[in-house]
């Protein structure tokens, strides 16, 4: 692989990551990392073996679910992302949890780093929104060190997030072209055709995130106030009271079928870890 450099993007290319980062600006995101999703950052430190003396950058890093954890493991860590005002969120937790790490705006399919620069890349639910599967893999590739450690946990399509992004899309607006559906990193054979021989010792796991609501409309009512990609599916429709009220219903029934009779959920996700081939 090359030296990184910057191809100047299409006006086009522009204005898409200029949505995706107001689009996760949106709601609470915050929320949806503390509440939901916290134990998947220290699954991610624990596969990778994250530690002292290890230089780790996270993508598409939220407000830092793995970057955190792992600063607190002693590593020199980077976590970027696309929507600054993640960054901004993720900077104020890393100073309660007294933890020193570098934050940077960052778009996944060209990091603003050379080749071979950290020991470990992850990302956590994050890389697999990038429109452009095949542009992000190369990037998580290119900036590792030749025996670095990748690591991945992605939503699979046949889980619960999964179903939630199709039950959502006859709602949402069409996807600009050439854009992949982000649960597609969660089905294993498509993340290994991403990734080709540039990696090795390959380790896939589908493992599940117990999550509880007290009732199914209390999902559907957290994910309309916190989760960007649903706030901007029900902004598309708001003028259309019957599509809401189709879409309330849907989500709302998804949820009831997923839940046991205490509202626990199991949300299904694919772990990852490779090694880039020297």
């Amino acid at each position: 692989m090359t030296t990184q450099t910057q191809t100047p993007p299409t006006a086009d290319d522009t204005a898409l990551k200029a949505k995706h980062a107001a689009m996760w600006a949106l709601g609470d995101y915050a929320a949806v990392a503390r509440e939901l999703i916290p134990e998947l950052g220290h699954v991610l430190v624990d596969a990778c073996a994250i530690g002292p003396g290890q230089r780790v950058l996270d993508v598409a890093a939220g407000t830092g679910n793995v970057a955190i954890p792992a600063a607190q493991a002693g590593a020199e860590v980077v976590a970027c992302d696309l929507a600054p005002e993640l960054l901004d969120i993720g900077r104020g937790l890393a100073r309660e949890a007294g933890t020193s790490l570098d934050w940077r705006r960052a778009d996944a399919e060209s990091l603003p780093f050379g080749d071979g620069s950290f020991d470990v890349v992850t990302s956590c639910v994050g890389v697999m929104f990038a429109p452009h599967h095949q542009l992000a893999a190369d990037e998580l590739v290119r900036v590792l060190r030749p025996g670095g450690r990748l690591g991945l946990v992605a939503w699979t399509p046949a889980g619960f997030i999964g179903q939630m992004f199709a039950t959502m899309k006859p709602y949402a607006a069409p996807p600009p072209p050439g854009a992949q559906p982000p649960p597609l990193w969660g089905d294993e054979s498509h993340t290994r055709e991403l990734l080709g021989g540039r990696v090795e010792d390959i380790v896939t796991e589908k493992r599940s995130l117990t999550v509880h609501f007290d009732q199914p409309e209390d999902f559907r009512d957290f994910f309309k106030r916190t989760y960007g990609p649903t706030i901007v599916t029900y902004r598309g429709i708001a003028d259309d009271p019957a599509k809401v009220a189709a879409l309330d219903a849907a989500l709302t029934e998804l949820a009831r079928e997923h839940m046991d009779g205490s509202g626990r959920m199991g949300w299904e996700y694919l772990l990852l870890t490779a090694r880039r081939t020297a």
